[in-house]
């Protein structure tokens, strides 16, 4: 158990919580949602002691062991990957180098041996001869394979020290487990295996994240940081939306029923109060009326974008052709022989753990990359608008906002651009900030308003969501869903993915592809396609 007793923050002048009370009992998963800027990640910094709080106190049961996932991807460069994943129980990992360097002594006394002993014993204990099979395990589930498992930790590449620093968290059983965003840069087969994970784990699990289909999977309750305070549901994301907009639906009914009895009371005071035989009554009913008092309904701090694709030209049958497409890069074959016809309705999401296939084949089809072979053709109604994984070369200049965008807009007139801009949260001064001094998500909102200005009847997307906070990518997810164009895109979102796209194409190692009709979840449940998949994937690895 875990519980945080009358826990203030302040920043400044600003209280980021104030006066805390909530408790996390064993056995359950507690999801922490908010706007950006609420304090989600800066909570479970209090809670795991990287934080004092301005006031209050974490309490946890004695003798608990609490894990957290590291943000710092730098921190375990000096180690190979069994090690680091094995550090997330500290006390073990000091055992077995303590033993080691025991056994490593050249003048072993009789001291030497006791000590030994003891450890062996406290090692046996903590299952110490399973940990490294474990580790690898744990390693093996979330998509590192095995010949990565004894390389330096300096010489993996970004998203596989993340999937090494969440396999450090989830070892050894913890007794509390704090993930800040676990399911960031995870291709969608180690976020399902992680969901799996969750479900099975019996101990606490707090956990921030941002992907709605996850929240659902894996939590039994929602903890929402709104003005301050921490509100406890039980149920799952979907619930607590359901729920809250119930309550707060429910305290406007009451309120205006209060308001009607208020204007009754006061009528009839009004009209009796210079009545003689009835200003008993009038008395009376002054006194109902100083007991009624309105529910206050503060609105939340909750900001969603209007975000509306808008063509400016109706596209025609003759959407995208592409023919024995192919393309290896660094001697590695991305793209193998592909080829597909885009249809007019279609809106494709490319799935599957080879996310580079997929930013190759948007970088081909947009013209920032050349294939080594085949070709692809757009048809002449198409106009195409890129959402690129990477943006850094976007926004590397200083210009501002506004005249970032004016370029793309049809209209030469900066208040048509900033009624875009006021739409994805830039109001006012906002709109005259430099992009070069952005933030990932103010980046993708930006991105986005281009997207929307430019009125493109094709929209190819890689990786949306990514930086957004759950506000921005419900609005997102609805504004793609309305969208009557054309629609190519990957997300790491299963809900994302569920609810927009018509059309499932997945490229597997070695470049070959599967393309179906259909919706997500049905793809997944496809026996057809996973032995598919099975048997390209298993011709590749042959080949190799």
């Amino acid at each position: 158990m875990i519980q945080a007793s009358n826990v203030t923050l302040r920043l400044g002048k600003r209280a980021l919580f104030e006066d805390v009370n909530i408790k996390f009992t064993e056995g359950n998963c507690y999801g922490i949602i908010g706007a950006n800027g609420a304090g989600k990640s800066t909570f479970l910094k209090i809670l795991s002691g990287q934080l004092e709080p301005s006031k209050g106190e974490v309490i946890i049961t004695p003798g608990q062991r609490l894990s957290f996932l590291q943000q710092d991807h730098f921190k375990f460069d000096a180690y190979n990957v069994l090690d680091t994943v094995i550090m997330g129980n500290r006390r073990l990992y000091d055992i077995m180098k303590e033993k080691d360097a025991i056994y490593a002594k050249e003048d072993f006394t009789e001291e030497d041996g006791i000590k030994a002993s003891e450890l062996e014993g406290e090692f046996a204990s903590m299952n110490g001869w399973e940990a490294e099979s474990d580790a690898a395990s744990l390693l093996n589930g979330l998509g590192v394979d095995t010949e990565y498992h004894y390389a330096m930790m300096s010489d993996l590449t970004g998203p596989l020290k993340v999937k090494v620093l969440l396999a450090q968290a989830l070892f050894g059983n913890p007794d509390i487990l704090l993930l800040d965003e676990p399911t960031n840069h995870l291709d969608l087969d180690a976020i399902a295996w992680l969901e799996e994970f969750l479900i099975n784990f019996e101990n606490t699990v707090i956990v921030v994240s941002h992907d709605r289909y996850f929240l659902n999977k894996v939590c039994t309750h929602i903890a929402d940081i709104d003005y301050a305070k921490i509100q406890l549901y039980a149920g799952n994301y979907d619930f607590w939306y359901e729920s809250s907009q119930l309550m707060i639906k429910q305290m406007k009914e009451a309120n205006k029923k209060k308001e009607e009895k208020i204007k009754e009371l006061q009528e009839f005071i009004q009209r009796f109060s210079a009545n003689a035989s009835k200003s008993k009554q009038a008395t009376s009913r002054k006194r109902a009326l100083e007991k009624i008092e309105l529910d206050e309904i503060r609105p939340s701090s909750r900001k969603y974008p209007y975000i509306d694709f808008r063509p400016a030209r109706e596209i025609g049958n003759e959407v995208l052709t592409v023919k024995n497409l192919s393309k290896t890069i660094n001697g590695v074959k991305i793209l193998d022989d592909i080829s597909f016809v885009v249809n007019r309705d279609d809106k494709i999401a490319f799935v599957g753990g080879n996310t580079i296939a997929a930013t190759t084949l948007f970088k081909i089809l947009t013209g920032e990359m050349e294939p080594d072979s085949g070709s692809y053709k757009w048809g002449i109604t198409t106009s195409q608008a890129y959402f690129p994984k990477d943006n850094t070369k976007m926004f590397a200049g200083d210009e501002t906002i506004v005249d970032h965008l004016m370029p793309f807009s049809p209209e030469n007139d900066v208040t048509y651009v900033r009624g875009f801009l006021g739409r994805m949260l830039f109001a006012g001064e906002e709109g005259v900030k430099k992009v070069n001094v952005l933030s990932g998500g103010e980046k993708v909102r930006v991105m986005l308003s281009k997207m929307m200005i430019m009125g493109s009847n094709v929209l190819i997307m890689d990786e949306p969501t990514n930086h957004l906070d759950m506000e921005s990518i419900t609005a997102l997810n609805n504004g793609l869903i309305k969208f009557p164009g054309v629609l190519l895109f990957t997300a790491l979102d299963h809900q994302f993915i569920q609810t927009i796209a018509n059309r499932i194409i997945e490229i597997v190692p070695g470049g070959s592809m599967i393309d179906k009709v259909t919706t997500y979840d049905e793809y997944l449940e496809s026996d057809e396609m996973a032995r598919k998949r099975q048997v390209l994937t298993s011709e590749v690895e042959a080949e190799d």
